[in-house]
């Protein structure tokens, strides 16, 4: 597998693990103190039988970078990782409506034949449905825009019953993370018949947190 080919492999399987429920690509752009802030918070990225093909394909093998660790259990295999800092509303009354900045701690590396590369530095974002991020790849920083669509609405949202303006522990589970077309496009390019759409479940996504409002 070509150099090209193990960086996009990387970025396509990579780009699940920026989505978090905490982010906007504008979120840099809103008045500082406008948004809430999360704290004690964790994500956890479970991939599918689909994304765990593609990995197959060209033999990699997924490890956590610590303090990230692995999960695996009768669903299969995940990676947790801790949120080091987050802004932002996770919209528990409409979820489609979440958004802010955050950034992970750990990270991820895929290893391959020819080849490992190494995710750090992760930082994800959410706004108008789609999840885009960056991160460090092997010393380079690279970044992603709109490669999936979290399906919000498919999740199970749990939130503590504590009175308005006070922080409170959110919670989503299993929502599922399919590609954008333009994902869809870049890897067919990439790798030839993939076999994925737009339909395509990459991963689940689980995240929970405390959610501090901004004060009034």
């Amino acid at each position: 597998m070509s150099a090209s080919r193990r960086s996009v492999l990387g970025a396509a399987m990579a780009a699940p693990l920026l989505a978090q429920f905490t982010g906007t690509a504008s979120a840099d752009t809103v008045e500082p103190g406008t948004l809430g802030t999360v704290s004690d918070g964790w994500i956890e990225v479970r991939w599918t039988e689909q994304a765990q093909a593609l990995l197959d394909r060209f033999q990699a093998v997924v490890e956590p970078v610590a303090p990230a660790r692995l999960v695996q259990d009768a669903k299969g295999k995940a990676i947790r990782f801790p949120v080091r800092s987050g802004q932002g509303d996770p919209a528990p009354a409409d979820p489609a409506q979440a958004h802010g900045s955050g950034r992970l701690d750990g990270g991820v590396q895929f290893r391959t034949p020819d080849g490992t590369v190494r995710l750090t530095e992760l930082e994800g974002s959410l706004g108008d449905g789609l999840a885009s991020g960056k991160g460090v790849a092997n010393g380079i920083e690279v970044a992603h825009r709109a490669v999936a669509r979290p399906e919000w609405h498919e999740g199970v949202l749990r939130t503590d019953n504590v009175p308005l303006g006070r922080p409170m522990r959110v919670r989503i589970t299993d929502v599922p993370l399919r590609p954008t077309p333009e994902m869809v496009e870049t890897l067919g390019t990439a790798f030839g018949g993939t076999g994925l759409t737009t339909a395509t479940v990459l991963g689940h996504v689980t995240a929970e947190g405390v959610y501090t409002p901004p004060k009034a």
